[in-house]
């Protein structure tokens, strides 16, 4: 099974560098804001287990890549883990949605755009569940060549566009959220840089 293993560790290396989009929290302390605060705390109430998911779906494709598995065993796992992804990132763009604007300057578009990046995001793991689950595990080549091609959709999908979630989260809104003790334990201490 060697062939597919480098290949597998490429992919959860791409998995890893960015999964967790939303959760690029910036910013703490700042002016207390109620109605923002409130928002905040919804938002990061519902991404708390969302993330949780994109964490457990993220290792499980690393502990995949860490054992002697068979194409099948890399298939199911690595399908399953980006049907839990697209999920979580659908979830986290209604749970955004849900919680309407942030009371900040161009709240709406901020969250609009978010929104739309988050349904784009869930729907981009969607295709490369896809991709995976129609994969040939009988031809050791083949199936090797089509992960290489999922790792490097999934190295640009980590580096795409998060530029509205970045923009929701500027300013006042990243301070809010950084505030919220959900927000603190879905980003846990990677959030110190």
């Amino acid at each position: 099974m060697e062939g597919t293993k480098p290949v597998n560790k490429k992919l959860a290396a791409a998995l890893s560098g960015g999964a967790v989009l939303v959760l690029a929290l910036s910013g703490c302390g700042g002016d207390e804001n109620e109605k923002l605060d409130s928002w905040a705390k919804d938002v990061c109430d519902a991404v708390q287990p969302q993330a949780k998911k994109i964490e457990s779906a993220n290792a499980s494709i690393q502990k995949e890549t860490s054992d002697n598995s068979t194409p099948e065993d890399v298939q199911k796992t690595d399908a399953q883990a980006f049907q839990d992804m697209s999920d979580a990132y659908k979830a986290i763009g209604t749970a955004v949605n849900k919680a309407g604007a942030p009371d900040v300057e161009n709240g709406e578009t901020k969250q609009k755009d978010a929104v739309k990046e988050l349904n784009t995001i869930s729907a981009s793991y969607a295709s490369l569940k896809k991709q995976v689950d129609d994969l040939d595990t009988k031809d050791q080549g083949k199936f090797a060549d089509g992960l290489k091609d999922i790792a490097t959709e999934l190295d640009k999908l980590s580096k795409s566009g998060n530029d509205a979630l970045s923009k929701l989260e500027e300013g006042e809104v990243g301070q809010a959220m950084a505030r919220q003790t959900s927000c603190k334990a879905a980003t846990g201490p990677a959030s110190a840089t």
